[in-house]
């Protein structure tokens, strides 16, 4: 077991997407990200079809799903799809401390135009060189 899972979150964990996972925005929302007893902390949280928690969603990650969608309004984020995955190299109050962070799904080539087959030289053809 990891420590990291006896900390229980209603949000996303850098753990929780080690490996990445692809997933497709289904709305932006305010979350209430304050732990229990304390006072309410309102904080922009992005939802998915695939998973059950929501990602709190920082500036730098704004940036690049605005980037992605080509759309700076979140309203136009949904329905895109985005990989989330584990950045060890994120830093939180000067610590590197690791993080979720995102970016555009690679690209397939669904139609790969096939390499024709090399002539065959005949017995009798001369090489040429």
């Amino acid at each position: 077991m990891h420590i990291s899972e006896l900390k229980e979150s209603k949000f996303l964990k850098k753990e929780d997407v080690d490996p990445p996972v692809m997933v497709t925005i289904r709305e932006v929302t305010q979350e209430n990200t304050a732990k229990e007893g304390a006072p309410e902390e309102l904080k922009w949280c992005v939802t998915f079809d695939e998973l059950e928690k929501p990602m709190v969603l920082n500036v730098t990650n704004g940036q690049i799903i605005a980037k992605i969608t080509g759309s700076e309004d979140s309203d136009d984020w949904t329905g895109h799809q985005i990989v989330l995955y584990h950045d060890p190299n994120v830093t939180f109050g000067g610590k590197l401390v690791g993080g979720i962070r995102v970016r555009a799904p690679k690209k397939t080539n669904k139609k790969a135009t096939p390499k024709p087959p090399p002539e065959e030289l005949q017995d009798d053809d001369e090489i040429p060189f």
